[in-house]
């Protein structure tokens, strides 16, 4: 088997976790970042779930997809399953990417896309939940909210805006300024 290629458009574009010879800008047409996952283990649990980001239907998506060499390429799957997989809430692609990096090369790269019939997928929610959901999840990786503020730094370090994620953090931010003012 040779190298493979990891698409990444959230958590993955700050936090791989694996070894890579390089990152590249890319397009993933057929599918969009979007809040639409119910975390009970990464970010919150099922008493009280965060949000996380899936890939679901329509549109495109930037992101970053990662080269990872040929001898690494069975241990990345293994631990991007462990990682993605811990509830079986996403499904297991390797779809078409187009390169951003002036080459327009096409290539095929494992993704991560939303299962809309598992029990936590939570569709297109307004962001009032989204708020409410993202502010009070804390799981296994962390704080919800850290999540949602370290991807939309990550997306702008790239050059990308994401309107929806960034009026999230935005909010979120100012939640977290107005707690610490008041403490």
């Amino acid at each position: 088997m040779g190298e493979l290629w990891v698409f990444g458009y959230g958590s993955l574009i700050w936090r791989p976790g694996f070894p890579f010879l390089e990152a590249v800008p890319a397009r993933l047409a057929g599918f969009h970042r979007s809040l639409c996952i119910y975390s009970h283990v990464h970010r919150g649990t099922p008493e009280q779930p965060g949000l996380v980001l899936g890939l679901d239907r329509g549109g495109s998506c930037l992101g970053r997809v990662f080269r990872v060499d040929a001898q690494h390429r069975e241990p990345t799957i293994a631990y991007l399953r462990e990682r993605e997989q811990a509830t079986a809430v996403y499904l297991e692609r390797h779809l078409p990417v187009t390169l951003l990096d002036g080459s327009a090369r096409r290539l095929e790269a494992v993704a991560y896309v939303a299962d809309r019939r598992h029990p936590q997928y939570a569709g297109r929610l307004d962001h009032d939940s989204q708020f409410a959901l993202v502010s009070r999840g804390i799981g296994q990786s962390g704080i919800n909210r850290d999540y949602v503020l370290s991807t939309v730094a990550a997306l702008e370090d790239l050059g990308i805006r994401d309107a929806a994620l960034a009026r999230l953090a935005a909010a979120l931010a100012e939640t977290a300024t107005d707690r610490s003012a008041a403490e």
